[in-house]
């Protein structure tokens, strides 16, 4: 006879399902201004409280409060909260064009615009960041991307730079700082530390931002990419965005449950933050102290950013049949947009009028660009590339053998 009852497994739930709102109380959030701001040259174990806290820089008022509250750049600002206006309208138009059958797949980023970008105006340029799907912001923060191209890659039509062999959003822009996106989870988090090692190699000053969701930190790559930023000191800044949600699995289930995902890179020798990745003042704050600590070869940082998926995973997923519809409302850290935009207004440098006539310009200048980029050719329309394209571009010079099979085919 045992002792001792059966063993048992703990399998996370969420604390909201549909009919039911969620009880956030297990964000742990701190008041704007509370949390310390250590030293640049701080050891990565003294910034075990902060990976356990969250910094925040906004209060309820819109004032900029606390120790991460930094001289405040009214044009940066402006700048920043113009390309989180220009995102969210680009991704709208684009989900719409989507719903239309002009182009295969989509994802927003709805409610996580800071994050890209304000992390994005930290960076220098030479920078390289190895995105997700989720951070079309790091190309929409710029004024040398054009959104006519992206749009193009969307639509897979003869202006898409990358030729179709791309999902649509998965873009790749080495002039920009923007690395191929993978399909495959957690592969660009160990490519970050490579080239942030590889830049060191070389004595060049450039660093590397590497990007990973909530969900794909439970992936190998991800474990990897640590031990090796932590035993070379890598110049590289390791964001995971923790948006509560993979696909339909809840945040908790990729361990964020009885620890934060922070607390892994402390564990792991690397200074680690929690941020509140709906203030973009907090973030560019962060994204700075981790740039001048991979600049001045002070290792990496891991910097975990709290937010929230407003819309579903992508135009395939129906977040309505695992989550409370309006979750994103109960969401205690708001809404970015507005949070910034209240700011802005507080300190004289924004208005309501300028918001409405911002919004207005930005929903013609995307328009005009999609228009342009459906002249090239949609889904909708029967465009399909060439299948010669397919046999480009792989060799110098073409084998023999691959020479044959395009004849066959008779491209």
């Amino acid at each position: 006879m045992h002792e001792h009852e059966a063993l048992r497994l703990h399998v996370p739930e969420p604390t909201g399902r549909p009919g039911r709102h969620t009880d956030f109380s297990f964000l742990r959030v701190s008041p704007a201004g509370a949390v310390r701001r250590p030293p640049v040259d701080t050891q990565p174990v003294d910034t075990h409280d902060l990976a356990h806290v969250l910094v925040r820089v906004l209060d309820d008022d819109g004032r900029a409060v606390g120790p991460w509250a930094l001289p405040a750049d009214a044009q940066l600002l402006r700048r920043g909260l113009r390309a989180m206006m220009k995102t969210r309208i680009f991704d709208a138009r684009m989900l719409i064009a989507q719903r239309q059958k002009k182009m295969s797949f989509y994802m927003q980023c709805l409610g996580e615009e800071a994050i890209a970008i304000a992390h994005s105006l930290a960076l220098d340029p030479g920078d390289m960041c190895f995105p997700t799907y989720r951070q079309q912001g790091l190309l929409l923060a710029r004024d040398d991307v054009d959104m006519v191209e992206m749009i193009c890659q969307l639509l897979s039509n003869e202006r898409d730079p990358m030729k179709g062999r791309q999902l649509p959003v998965m873009y790749s822009y080495k002039r920009a700082g923007f690395f191929s996106i993978s399909g495959n989870l957690a592969t660009q988090f160990i490519q970050a530390v490579g080239w942030g090692m590889a830049s060191a190699i070389k004595g060049d000053t450039r660093i590397a931002s590497g990007w990973i969701g909530d969900g794909a930190t439970a992936e190998a790559d991800f474990h990897t990419a640590l031990t090796f930023a932590h035993v070379y000191r890598a110049p590289v800044i390791l964001n995971v965005v923790n948006n509560q949600w993979a696909i339909s699995t809840f945040q908790a289930i990729a361990g964020g449950e009885a620890t934060t995902f922070a607390a892994r890179g402390v564990g792991c020798g690397i200074a680690s933050l929690r941020v509140d990745g709906n203030d973009f003042l907090a973030v560019h704050a962060a994204s700075q102290w981790a740039a001048e600590r991979a600049r001045r070869n002070l290792g990496p940082t891991l910097i975990e950013w709290v937010t929230y998926r407003a819309g579903p995973h992508s135009t395939s997923d129906d977040p309505s049949k695992y989550r409370p519809a309006d979750d994103w409302a109960h969401f205690p850290l708001g809404d970015p947009i507005a949070r910034l935009k209240q700011h802005l207004i507080a300190i004289g440098a924004w208005s309501e009028q300028e918001h409405e006539d911002t919004q207005k310009e930005l929903e013609a200048q995307v328009a005009a660009a999609q228009k342009e980029a459906e002249r090239y050719g949609t889904l909708a329309d029967g465009h399909m590339r060439s299948a010669a394209e397919m046999f480009e571009d792989v060799y110098k010079e073409m084998p023999e053998h691959l020479r044959q099979q395009r004849q066959q085919l008779g491209v």
